[in-house]
């Protein structure tokens, strides 16, 4: 007779390939959020400096099965930032991911252009409009996979059909989605006691033309439209150099929920220069979130100038967890952020 354990462990490997396959995917989700700003908002191009690269790696279900591996790079910036006495700016923004599920039964490659103009409307406020396109492909290997209809009534036996009519083995789609972000952050504490402070609120709408998104040539199965609505803040600590960082994510797709929610303490080691790029910032944070009825977050990060690295580890509190051992995904990430197109001033947001 099988383990009641190994049973039990394809029975969730089976419903995660459903979700991937049957119900036409989810959207790849980050534990840091904020780290994949195109993935999160259009209007995030070029919001959070003048030039960033991003570069990050999420591998997650690796405890029970062979993990799902997401790797994501994107670069954003504004186009007319060396200009002064501008209300406006106009951003733009690059972005890369690739998912694997488990052992490459399906793989999906999306990249995607994004656009924003940022307003300012007054001292501290500004507010931003995107818009991304993205062009995507699914590749799936039947083979790879193991199928009920394989198995003889004691093991699985790959000699057996596998069953399933795949009209074809990789197909593309075309999308479009929108955004809009404001943003208020006073900035001042360079030249006050007071401290600084600021919020970030959006909200957008990925896959809003609802692309074809099937291996078996359907009219019907489309990728379903993705809304995502965030708020995020920098709360200085007076008299000391320290900032909280609450934040809650939230984004639905057809009957599936997400909401991401916490907070992060960075303390300030040492503060940028405004007056010269010898003395760069150095700082630290540790975060607890918690992504509901899902995991709970554990996130860090180091700072250094216009670099700053970091990771999250999901501790699984789901049903999942009778076979994961309370296992979830691991997640890093290198940035490099440089806040000033003319290096006069650098600073890590």
């Amino acid at each position: 007779m099988m383990d009641k354990r190994i049973i039990v462990r394809s029975f969730f490997v089976l419903l995660l390939t459903m979700r991937y396959l049957a119900f036409t995917a989810q959207d790849v989700h980050f534990s840091q959020a904020e780290i994949s700003p195109l993935t999160l908002n259009p209007a995030l191009a070029g919001a959070n400096a003048s030039f960033q690269g991003i570069a990050m790696y999420r591998g997650q279900y690796g405890s029970f099965a062979s993990p799902f591996q997401t790797f994501f790079a994107s670069m954003d910036g504004r186009l007319n930032a060396a200009m002064k006495n501008s209300n406006g700016t106009l951003g733009a923004g690059l972005v890369f991911f690739n998912d694997r599920m488990g052992d490459g039964y399906f793989n999906q490659s999306n990249i995607g252009i994004n656009f924003a103009y940022n307003l300012k409307i007054s001292r501290f406020s500004k507010i931003a409009l995107g818009l991304n396109s993205t062009f995507g492909q699914c590749v799936t290997n039947p083979a790879s996979g193991q199928w009920g209809s394989q198995f003889d009534g004691t093991s699985f036996n790959p000699i057996l059909p596998n069953g399933e009519p795949f009209y074809e083995q990789n197909f593309s789609y075309f999308d479009v989605g929108v955004g809009g972000v404001y943003s208020f952050q006073t900035d001042i504490g360079k030249i006050t006691n007071e401290a600084d402070k600021g919020f970030n609120v959006g909200f957008a709408a990925y896959h809003v033309n609802n692309p074809r998104y099937s291996f078996y040539n359907s009219s019907i199965q489309t990728l379903p439209i993705r809304y995502s609505g965030f708020v995020n803040a920098n709360i200085g600590i007076l008299a000391t150099s320290g900032v909280l960082q609450p934040a809650i994510y939230f984004q639905r797709q057809r009957k599936s929920n997400e909401l991401l929610f916490g907070i992060s303490y960075k303390q300030i080691i040492r503060k940028a220069s405004w007056e010269t790029d010898n003395i760069k910032e150095m700082a630290f944070s540790l975060g607890v979130f918690n992504r509901f009825k899902d995991a709970i977050v554990v996130r860090s990060t180091v700072y250094y100038g216009p670099f700053s690295t970091g990771f999250a580890y999901d501790i699984n509190i789901s049903r999942l967890s009778l076979v994961s051992n309370f296992k979830g995904g691991f997640e890093t990430f290198v940035r490099y952020n440089l806040d000033n197109i003319n290096r006069k001033k650098v600073r890590v947001n």
